[in-house]
């Protein structure tokens, strides 16, 4: 089949409305998320017995997201987006209530499990941002992304969430944490039914395009994937142990909760705007813009404990996540054609999100090993590294123009 004569039917016939169901799945989906990212390394610190290892359930939950971008971006191509998020979030109900049964039981290996089992949901909710993209056509694709990722504004609730339900079992502690997420998989399954972007065509399923090493190894999708790895890695890191870093310091949990909070709001809130700054700047001058603010971030994390340092320093640090990651995922768009999306959809988040277990298992050696400040100047070779290549691209790109 000609690649010139096979035109994506994802586009949706109604994309704005669906665009909308999709930031309210996104919305749902990280949601879930921080409630995690709030508790899960406090769950892993309850029960392992060395306590290094206590963000290791929280690593396991991104090696499930790496092990399943490939088969999730394959499968969706046979059965299609709305199949394939259904299939995704039943995943999820059942880690989650494998995470209750482990909690209950005080078993730091099942927890783990659980983890892993939830961080393959979660890769199929990363694709919602590129459904977005699909079904909402050349022209609308920028926005529509920074739009669905807008809808993780309502995802600040998470933390709080996780503070509000971490009691339900009483006295098991964070055990209430995965029902209330057995409850937002629900309510996303009913999201993700009314979704109308159509299956795509046989010939979309039978077709592969061009040979994988021949787009993976184009210097927009190095930059696009350097750019979201780095951006997401960081973040990984840095905020696996914040809520460790201000237990050390005598914060109580609704302290760290809160700050989560607010990280999410960071992470979230940008992407209003992002769409329309990367439309009127450019992708690479916002991924720049987004490395500087990461290098703030870490200057405000090193230069005090205080709870304000870690406040707008985990502000910063979504901000710059939000700026990076969208880029990278509107600069990868524009790297493929219809039939090869799903591989290199798939390609990019086991690239992006193996950057960001790796980061989530050295978190919490890092911490336990050279302390939170130090963690934070660790960071610093990725954000110069990120910075001179994103400048360096942008100024090759304007030379050639």
């Amino acid at each position: 089949m000609n690649e010139k004569q096979i035109v994506s039917t994802d586009v949706s016939p109604s994309p704005r409305r669906d665009v909308v169901l999709l930031a309210i799945c996104q919305a749902l989906f990280m949601t879930s998320t921080t409630a995690i990212v709030a508790s899960s390394a406090l769950i892993g610190y309850m029960l392992a017995d060395d306590k290094s290892l206590a963000t290791i359930p929280l690593a396991s939950q991104f090696a499930g997201m790496m092990a399943s971008t490939i088969p999730v971006s394959l499968l969706m191509k046979q059965i299609g987006r709305k199949n394939g998020f259904t299939v995704g979030l039943l995943i999820g109900i059942i880690g989650a209530c494998l995470a209750i049964l482990s909690i209950i039981s005080d078993d730091f290996i099942l927890f783990s499990i659980a983890s892993f089992i939830i961080g393959v949901m979660n890769a199929v909710g990363q694709y919602y941002r590129f459904a977005a993209a699909d079904a909402a056509g050349a022209s609308f694709k920028a926005k529509a992304i920074s739009l669905v990722m807008a809808g993780g504004v309502l995802a600040s609730l998470g933390p709080l969430l996780a503070n509000w339900s971490k009691d339900m079992l009483a006295p098991i502690n964070f055990a209430g944490i995965y029902i209330a997420i057995c409850t937002l998989f629900l309510a996303s399954i009913i999201v993700v039914r009314l979704i109308n972007i159509p299956r795509p065509s046989k010939e979309e399923r039978k077709s592969s395009g061009r040979p994988l090493h021949k787009i993976i190894f184009t210097q927009k999708f190095i930059v696009a994937v350097l750019a979201a790895s780095s951006g997401y890695a960081a973040m990984s890191l840095l905020m696996t142990s914040t809520p460790l870093a201000m237990a050390a310091c005598n914060f109580e949990f609704i302290h760290s909760a809160q700050v989560i909070q607010w990280h999410v709001v960071g992470m979230y809130a940008p992407s209003f705007f992002t769409g329309a700054l990367i439309k009127r700047f450019g992708t690479y001058r916002i991924m720049e813009f987004g490395a500087i603010i990461l290098g703030v971030c870490i200057l405000l994390n090193i230069s005090g404990t205080a709870l304000i340092n870690f406040w707008i320093g985990s502000i910063l640090l979504g901000i710059s996540w939000n700026f990076l990651f969208i880029g990278g995922t509107a600069l990868v768009t524009e790297t493929y054609k219809t039939s090869e999306k799903a591989k290199v959809q798939g390609i990019n988040d086991f690239l992006v999100f193996g950057s960001v277990a790796f980061s989530s298992v050295l978190s919490g050696v890092l911490h336990n090993l050279i302390g939170w400040q130090n963690m934070n100047l660790t960071v610093v070779p990725l954000v110069c590294i990120t910075l001179t290549i994103l400048i360096w691209t942008s100024h090759r790109q304007k030379t050639k123009a």
